[in-house]
């Protein structure tokens, strides 16, 4: 183990230094570089298996090894069709089915079931989308969060993005807005009208938040995602506080489902039920924001539909969310070419594949086009080692584990059994949970740029470094040991029961280590393993003698130390 630490730390340095690939969008725009990309595959030409594998760490919570020998038989048109046509993956269900109340004892439930649904769901790419819109329009039931021992109420959050991960935005941000989960997180559930007399006004969170963090941004954008500028060269803004007063008078007279305003809670249901309007507590005043205005004593309903039908139709929300999707799925720093090419799928709800496959409704906001503009632009698909430095992203916590349990058949069913699983937003384990960021504003700003690093230096912004330092990356290493060798611990594990990798077919080419280390490079890095990397991985594992009377205990020391290796390496955490 000292040994792997200590290529660990090495890692440490070259990932940071690799990660000038790795950089990110903020709404600055950024020029992009670099030679024109290749265009993808001839329509009906399959991909070569080093491209499938690429685009599945793109498309998916990460391949397993026969995932990528099918994509490279098929064609990314056909896959992706197919993966639309798959059926949800969903979590409220389950819980209801298992007994699950909303409780402190069930606290990890909505988690273990997120855990399930992410590793075992066949319906990856829209698990994959789900997972992006979980970070833009962010809700959290870490243990301060007032969602915490809430399961079915982030569970039916949960099932909101992952049924509308290929619908339409509008309809999204509706749902949403309707949710238990968002109204409780934001403090719009039981918002009251203003009262002049008393001094009281509404609650401005959510109104503030559903502007900057899930529709428009703070400042002006054109199509390809770059900042519009006054005559002094300073950034537009998109709105002030009037504007969010205004919209703050929208979101007044919401509660749970129910006779009375305040419902009895002996129907656990209201908690996983979308709101109720109260017109009584709803502001009848006028509501001014963002150019539009809605007429005094206009009901809730449609001064809502009002609301988000501006939100929607704003011209900045194509550029700021298609420029965010692109930052989860494929760069951190996409060029301005490459963002308006998305936004306009967005803004024509439609995309054609070079087979001439369409996909989407042609409505405005249709997620489905836009998703496949994300991974299919020539961008997107270009050949790692012709790519321009700054193309890639850094592969963040959650979806690094998550490959490797997919790739080593663990049944995610059995996440309850892992006491690891427990919380891993701690830097001592992943650094990163799923559904509990610290705030509404993620784990990491798409803005954020690392001081003192290479992407830094050349003035980009690079989201997931914002979780990586030296106690992150050793916590990750550690917690990535005790899984890749089987000794993690939990009350209900047992020998058979809870994460077990595995290995069985990487220990049958244990004894030829180039057999094992392409295995690795094919699943985990697309056949992109730097020959320094494969030198120190082949140096590290010939010191692991395999016995030829039990050869058992070698084989399996080999294939944990090549994928605690791999999976700490800078050529996997910096995708390409």
């Amino acid at each position: 183990m000292q040994s792997l630490l200590r290529v660990t730390a090495l890692g440490l340095g070259l990932f940071v230094a690799a990660c000038s690939g790795g950089g990110g969008s903020g709404s600055s725009g950024g020029s992009g570089g670099g030679a024109t990309p290749p265009p993808p595959p001839p329509a009906g030409q399959s991909p070569s298996p080093e491209a499938a594998s690429q685009f599945l760490g793109q498309a998916t919570f990460g391949p397993r090894y026969e995932e990528i020998e099918d994509l490279s038989v098929g064609t990314y048109s056909i896959w992706f069709r197919d993966q639309l046509n798959r059926p949800p993956t969903l979590h409220l269900d389950r819980l209801l089915a298992n007994g699950v109340l909303n409780d402190f004892s069930t606290f990890r439930a909505a988690s273990d079931s997120y855990w399930a649904g992410i590793i075992d769901g066949d319906d990856q790419l829209r698990q994959r989308m789900a997972y992006a819109l979980s970070q833009i329009l962010v809700v959290s039931e870490g243990q301060n969060s007032v969602l915490a021992g809430r399961p079915l109420t982030t569970a039916h959050y949960m099932d909101i993005l992952i049924r509308n991960a290929f619908g339409n935005y509008r309809d999204l941000l509706d749902e949403v807005t309707y949710s238990p989960a968002m109204a409780a997180y934001l403090t719009y559930l039981y918002n009251v009208r203003e009262n002049m007399e008393d001094g009281r006004v509404p609650d401005e969170n959510y109104a503030r938040e559903i502007m900057q963090l899930f529709t428009i941004g703070l400042v002006e954008l054109r199509m390809d995602g770059t900042v519009v500028t006054d005559n002094q060269g300073r950034p537009v803004e998109t709105y002030d506080n009037t504007d969010v007063t205004g919209l703050a008078r929208v979101f007044t007279g919401l509660g749970l489902r129910g006779p009375n305003y305040w419902p009895s809670e002996d129907d656990e249901s209201i908690y996983y039920t979308p709101l109720e309007i109260f017109p009584a507590y709803h502001s009848s005043s006028e509501k001014t924001f963002l150019g539009t205005t809605i007429p005094e004593n206009t009901g809730a309903e449609v001064s809502i539909d009002t609301a988000l039908d501006t939100l929607f139709n704003h011209p900045n929300l194509a550029p700021f969310l298609s420029r965010q999707l692109i930052q989860r799925f494929t760069t951190s720093h996409p060029t301005p070419a490459y963002v308006q090419r998305v936004a306009t799928a967005f803004e024509t709800g439609s995309y054609q594949f070079p087979d001439g496959e369409t996909v989407g409704t042609g409505e405005r906001g249709d997620l489905a086009a836009t998703l496949a503009a994300v991974l299919m632009d020539d961008e997107a698909r270009q050949a790692p080692a012709t790519a321009p430095n700054e193309f890639g992203k850094v592969r963040e916590p959650v979806l690094r584990f998550v490959h490797w349990a997919r790739a080593f058949h663990i049944t995610g069913s059995e996440a309850w059994r892992e006491d690891f699983l427990w919380d891993t937003s701690s830097s001592g384990t992943l650094g990163q949970h799923p559904f509990r960021s610290p705030s509404v504003f993620n784990f990491y700003r798409p803005g954020y740029i690392a001081p003192g690093s290479a992407t830094g230096n050349a003035g980009l912004t690079a989201p997931e470094l914002q979780i990586v330092n030296e106690a992150s990356v050793i916590g990750f290493t550690n917690f990535f040991s005790a899984f890749i060798t089987d000794s993690t611990w939990g009350e209900d594990r047992t020998e058979t029961l809870g994460f077990h990798p595995v290995y069985e077919d990487e220990m049958a080419i244990a004894g030829d280590l180039d057999a094992l280390i392409d295995w690795m490079d094919m699943t985990f890095t697309a056949g992109q393993l730097s020959v320094e990397t494969r030198s120190r991985m082949e140096e590290i594992l010939a010191t692991i003698p395999i016995d030829d009377a039990d050869p058992g205990p070698g084989q399996r020391g080999r294939v944990q130390t090549a994928a605690l290796l791999i999976v700490t390496s800078p050529d996997y955490i910096v995708q390409r």
